[in-house]
């Protein structure tokens, strides 16, 4: 079974859910239809979004950051002919690995210092390195566990993931 990811932008004219420590994605959460050139079994439409908001002077600067990882069901979709729980399992990693760099973001963007003048860009190059570090990892991911067909290596990264999240 080939499997995609599709990494999004935040948005706001998207249907979405946000991710949950003990929710589970569900084939009933994949509404998008599937594309007609489509060799893949499933597609997971999952990314970060964050708001930020700044008050303070020219001697006092504060931000606060709202972070989230977002899954889009519309944008989300799977072959049923196609696709099995185990593949159901693999595309709820590609969620939770969009938490895991959800959690990394926050952590970056809540270790900078901002100013007036530079926190606009500082915030957009921070979430635009750290996007690219997520788009990277799912592909990495898709290589190790083979879109899902590699089992050994699926629950190793299960694993491993799971152990992330309890951080």
């Amino acid at each position: 079974m080939i499997c995609g990811l599709l990494l999004l932008q935040p948005a706001q004219d998207y249907d979405t859910l946000k991710w949950e420590k003990n929710s589970q994605l569900t084939w009933k959460d994949f509404k998008g239809k599937i594309p007609i050139s489509s060799r893949a079994a499933a597609t997971t439409a999952s990314g970060i979004t964050y708001r930020y908001s700044a008050s303070g002077n020219r001697d006092s600067f504060d931000v606060n950051f709202d972070v989230h990882a977002m899954f889009y069901p519309t944008k989300s979709w799977y072959n049923p002919e196609l696709c099995d729980k185990a593949i159901l399992q693999h595309e709820q990693l590609h969620f939770d690995i969009s938490e895991l760099y959800a959690r990394t973001l926050l952590k970056r963007l809540s270790e900078q210092s901002y100013t007036r003048q530079n926190v606009k860009a500082k915030v957009k190059n921070i979430y635009k390195e750290v996007s690219k570090e997520l788009n990277d990892f799912q592909n990495l991911y898709d290589q190790e566990t083979n879109f899902s067909r590699n089992a050994e290596e699926q629950q190793l990264w299960n694993k491993k993931t799971s152990i992330l999240l309890e951080d």
